[in-house]
């Protein structure tokens, strides 16, 4: 996989932006699971969309969860649906946003929540 990422527990890692032609990748490094936290064109309409990557998971066989979480503003109501996507999708999960640090943020607050 070009993009690198970083593994938080055996069952979760994070990552910079993704893109559809990562996905191969992505269910080659043995994830089930992904989870975008970035919303749709927060880094301008070059970014790839949810659509287009989410098509491209599925196809590459992996179950794919679109949870936009805007930087810097993020809520308890956000901590409650990334918690109950842990819980809910395959293992491993793999989440990325523009720089993989929401979702390091998110992960930390949702298992320290329990």
């Amino acid at each position: 996989m070009a993009t690198p990422f970083e593994r938080l527990t055996p069952d979760f890692a994070v990552a910079p932006q993704l893109g559809p032609q990562d996905m191969a990748a992505v269910a080659g490094a043995g994830f089930k699971s992904v989870i975008i936290n970035r919303p749709d064109y927060e880094g301008g309409a070059d970014q790839p969309t949810a659509e287009a990557v989410s098509a491209a998971a599925r196809e590459a066989g992996l179950r794919v969860a679109y949870q936009p979480v805007v930087s810097g503003a993020m809520t308890a109501d956000d901590v409650v649906k990334f918690s109950e996507l842990l819980q809910t999708m395959p293992a491993p999960i793999l989440a990325y946003c523009r720089s993989g640090t929401r979702c390091s943020v998110l992960f930390q607050t949702a298992t320290a929540q329990g």
